[in-house]
């Protein structure tokens, strides 16, 4: 038994299932015996009052029937019981029983019984208030410094208060700014209200600004606020405590100090009667419930606190005094007297696990045994060192994270696309026949496999075509179907599989749930990816998430596990073939170190086979964007990509690269690289940002203007009820034609907002695809490894999706400017700066445009990435001299002048090259050698 442990001095546990809270325990004596010890009311949940006078019991021994005083049942549940004087005539103390929407106060008596049955005791119902709102919680007290009677205050969970004089009903105040109901509490010295908003802040409402207040609700018309005589609520005083709290309790055990008590989800605060903070203390643990009480030291207040981990901590003032470990964690508790015993800590748990206990030791009556001599055998002892010593070698050997059983996944996803595109529904019918009836559907078939010997299929069919809700404007809209596969080598548990693809690509069916599988057992989901937005996607990728359980012996409801794949779409889907185009508005060159491989080779199914090995030139046709031209140099091993459209140029370029790499690869050629010598093209990239962030700047303003459009209509609104319910209405003064006007501007503004919101996903789509091709030019240009490479995604593609709160502006010139202080730093002064811990939009695109510009111009000076802490010193090693000779008023010139290229010289070239309007020299030759 530990030493440190509450003394059980009577328990017992309450109904069967029952639900209690914080209000549902009350001490007090109840029945007016006069003898001064306490009774326990407890009410519940469920409707059941109970009423105990506990004795105490020997250990061991079961709890006597006839400490239950009295149980009922009310029918309706209980919230909250407190114990005072209610009824007007008498001092005499009676139990108040609030419901959800019932008040009802009751006397307690007892009548001596002259049978071994003891005495009997009874209610009778005394009043009774209905409730016109649901009620949360209450307080009690002498409202306005009355004496010899205690009035009621309700708090409703609308933030209502209502005040009721004993058997009549007062009045009724709305708390401004409510929108969640917190604890309540009276404090007789100040006489006001003591809670907690849901601002995190504790609030005082005085009792007589209540009484004199008017709510603003009851007061429509001019003239009833010229013949009213109220005022308006307003605190007495505020204090922000940060946190949500538990309970709020008013203490005064002398007439000189009255303190206010809040118990948060983190700290326990004492105030003072003004809102000033007498102490604080922070807790280490998550509390539960809590009560003050008289201390024997003077000036000083004992608290007990009772938390989640059954611990009981008793403090005085802050300072902790005694810990104990109590057998359940109680919701609500009290300190009461009983038969000439002080002091006895009642608690009660949230399953009505009652009990009536005080601080104790019980002495340790443990001794441990005395250990058996023996003779050490050292030459065993070695022995089995060496062994231990061998075993912790061969298993550091291996790097492996995982266990050997974790080597090979349980539940293993593939996905198989397939290689030719769905001719007319969602599902290739080479391998499914339709019938008349579900042509206008998508079949998503599911074809579970059961030791590779029989199968059952499973149809769900869905009111969707492959392109029925698509928003491409093209004839037909093509689709791709991908064969996801499940497979298990265990018993998986729930297994749920989600498709995912970047928008604007679709998926007709993306969530699916199947059975347990058993072991060795495999599912397999059909469905197909098409193009639904007007616009191209930036990645032609997707991912498949399995979650699932795994049961053990320990846990038989399983451990979540997480099982996914990725698969790479065909370039067809969101593209045709088209004829090559002579002119284009903007040209990137690849460069190679192969001479150029024919189209029909590496784009079999872009190119007409009748064209042959001559085909130098081919055609891409965007379903949702421009015509894009690929060239192959005839005397150079040079290929040129072309398109009116800079983000149309992205899919081709990595296309292109991919499809290059992987002809080579394939013979066995290890030393083929691409690189970029030309302009970085930021101008065009510039005005694709400042397309986005000005559909940002315009979803702001439509924002605002139907804020404003929205208080108008309401006010209106307010002022046509007003006049309908008015007795002797006036005329409307045409406030119907101004309504209609209204809600007419509200209609337009909220579809110009929503085709804004369109938008702006297709311009971020298009910066997106525009954002990938500048990290790939800027790659090919320096020559980036695969770190340096992943660098860049994450400064300059952040964000998965843009919104108003976090845009991409913002995101990335914070990533930028970092970049620019740490690796790229010219010097210490610029580390020594200190980036902003907040962001938010920016006014303009100037700031975030120079930044991308110094970015380019600092990596052409033979910058390099680096997220050590070091860079500095890494980046003095591999530019001798830094960057020191970066004229920064020469890169603003350039940054300010509209209209102009930046042209940045080639790895380790530092001296400026001249460039003449339109193409440069080394383009025009390219031109010269790429005939259509």
């Amino acid at each position: 038994m530990s030493l440190f442990k509450a003394r059980d001095w009577w328990s017992t546990i309450l109904g069967e299932k029952e639900e209690f809270d914080q209000g549902c325990l009350c001490v007090a004596d109840v029945d007016n015996s006069g003898s001064g010890q306490d009774k326990v009311i407890v009410g519940s949940y469920k409707g059941y009052l109970r009423i105990f006078n506990p004795h105490p019991v020997k250990p061991g021994d079961e709890v006597q029937p006839e400490d239950l005083l009295l149980e009922v049942q009310l029918r309706e549940p209980i919230l909250q019981v407190e114990v005072g004087k209610f009824v007007s005539g008498t001092e005499g103390l009676h139990l108040a029983v609030l419901h959800c929407r019932k008040l009802c106060v009751y006397a307690v008596s007892g009548t001596q019984g002259n049978v071994e049955h003891g005495n009997q005791y009874q209610i009778k119902l005394m009043y009774e208030h209905n409730l016109q709102r649901t009620a949360c919680n209450m307080t009690y007290g002498p409202f306005g410094g009355v004496k010899g009677r205690d009035l009621i205050c309700i708090q409703s969970m609308d933030g209502m208060l209502m005040l009721f004089e004993q058997e009549s009903y007062a009045f009724g105040r709305f708390l401004p700014g409510f929108l969640l109901p917190g604890p309540l509490a009276y404090s007789s010295r100040t006489d006001s209200f003591i809670t907690v908003s849901s601002c995190q802040q504790v609030e005082s409402y005085k009792y007589q600004v209540l009484a004199c207040a008017t709510d603003a609700d009851e007061r429509h018309d001019t003239e009833q606020r010229k013949l009213s005589s109220g005022k308006r609520l307003v605190v007495d005083w505020v204090l922000n405590i940060g946190e949500q709290a538990l309970d709020i309790c008013v203490a005064s055990f002398n007439q000189g100090v009255s303190s206010v008590f809040v118990l948060g989800e983190r700290n326990f605060f004492c105030l003072k009667d003004n809102g000033q903070i007498r102490f604080m203390k922070k807790l280490d643990y998550s509390p539960s419930c809590f009560i003050p009480y008289c201390s024997v030291r003077e000036g000083t207040i004992n608290t007990l606190i009772a938390n989640h981990n059954k611990i009981l901590n008793v403090y005085q003032d802050v300072t902790l005094k005694w810990a104990t470990q109590i057998p359940c964690i109680p919701v609500s508790v009290k300190v009461a007297n009983f038969q000439d015993l002080k002091g006895v800590i009642v608690t009660l748990s949230d399953d009505g696990h009652l009990q009536c206990s005080y601080l104790g030791t019980d002495p340790s009556l443990f001794q441990a045994p005395k250990v058996d001599s023996r003779e050490i055998n050292y030459e065993e002892m070695n022995a089995e060192m060496k062994e231990l010593q061998k075993i912790i070698r061969e298993a550091t050997k291996t790097q492996d994270i995982l266990p050997e059983s974790e080597k090979q996944r349980d539940v293993t996803v593939t996905a198989e696309v397939s290689p030719d595109l769905d001719e007319e529904s969602g599902i290739s019918n080479r391998d499914f026949t339709f019938s008349e009836g579900t042509q206008r559907s998508v079949l998503c078939i599911l074809i579970c496999h059961r030791n590779d010997k029989s199968f059952h299929v499973n149809s769900v069919f869905i009111n969707l075509m492959q392109a029925i809700d698509s928003e491409v404007k093209a004839g037909a809209v093509p689709s791709v179907t991908v064969k996801i596969t499940i497979r298990s080598r265990v018993t998986a548990q729930k297994p749920s599989l989600a498709v995912c693809v970047q928008a604007p690509l679709a998926v007709t069916c993306d969530q699916f749930v199947f059975n347990d599988l058993e072991p060795d057992s495999s599912e397999t989901v059909v469905l197909s990816v098409f193009l639904k937005e007007n616009c191209s996607p930036p990645e032609l990728e997707g991912t498949c998430i399995v979650s699932y359980n795994i049961p053990t012996e320990l846990n038989p409801e399983g451990i979540p596990r997480v099982s996914q794949c990725n698969f790479s779409l065909p370039l067809k889907l969101v593209c045709i073939p088209a004829q090559p185009s002579k002119a284009a508005s903007h040209k990137i060159t690849i460069d190679t170190n192969k001479p150029p491989i024919s189209f029909i080779t590496i784009f079999p199914d872009f190119v007409d086979p009748s064209e042959g090995d001559q085909a130098n030139a081919l055609g891409f046709q965007f379903l949702a964007g421009s015509k894009t031209t690929l060239l192959a140099s005839k005397t150079s091993q040079r290929y040129r990509i072309q398109s009116d459209q800079l983000e149309d140029l992205w899919l081709v370029t990595k296309e292109l690269i991919h499809r290059l790499k992987e002809h080579f690869r394939k013979q066995n050629c290890k030393d083929f690289a691409c690189t970029f010598s030309g302009s970085i093209p930021l101008q065009e990239y510039f005005e694709l940002i400042d397309r986005h962030f000005e559909l940002r700047l315009n979803a702001e303003k439509y924002q605002e203007m139907l804020s404003e459009r929205a208080v108008q209509f309401r006010a209106i609104e307010r002022r046509l009820l007003t006049r309908f319910k008015d007795k002797t209405p006036a005329p409307l003064q045409h406030l119907d034609t101004l309504l209609e006007g209204t809600f007419r501007e509200v209609i337009a503004l909220a579809d110009a907002a929503e085709e804004n919101q369109a938008n702006i996903f297709q311009a971020f789509a298009k910066l997106k695809s525009a954002t990938h091709l500048l990290i790939m030019l800027i790659s090919l240009w320096q020559k980036l490894n695969t770190d340096q490479i992943a660098i860049l995604e994450a400064t300059f593609l952040p964000l998965a999706e843009d919104t108003q709160e976090l845009g991409w502006e913002e995101t990335v010139d914070a990533a930028v400017s970092y970049l620019l202080r740490t690796c790229l730093s010219k010097s210490s002064k610029e580390q020594a700066l200190t980036l902003s811990s907040q962001l938010s939009m920016p006014k303009d695109t100037s700031r975030l445009k120079k930044n991308i510009t110094l970015f380019c111009d600092r990596l052409a000076k033979g910058g390099r990435l680096s997220l050590s802490t070091d860079s500095a010193t890494q980046q003095a090693a591999v530019m001798p001299g830094g960057c020191a000779t970066i004229p920064e008023s020469d890169l603003e010139e350039r940054t300010i002048i509209p209209g102009s290229t930046a042209v940045f010289p080639s790895h380790g070239q530092t001296t400026k090259q001249k460039s003449k309007p339109g193409l440069s020299e080394d383009a025009a030759e390219e031109t010269k050698s790429h005939e259509l």
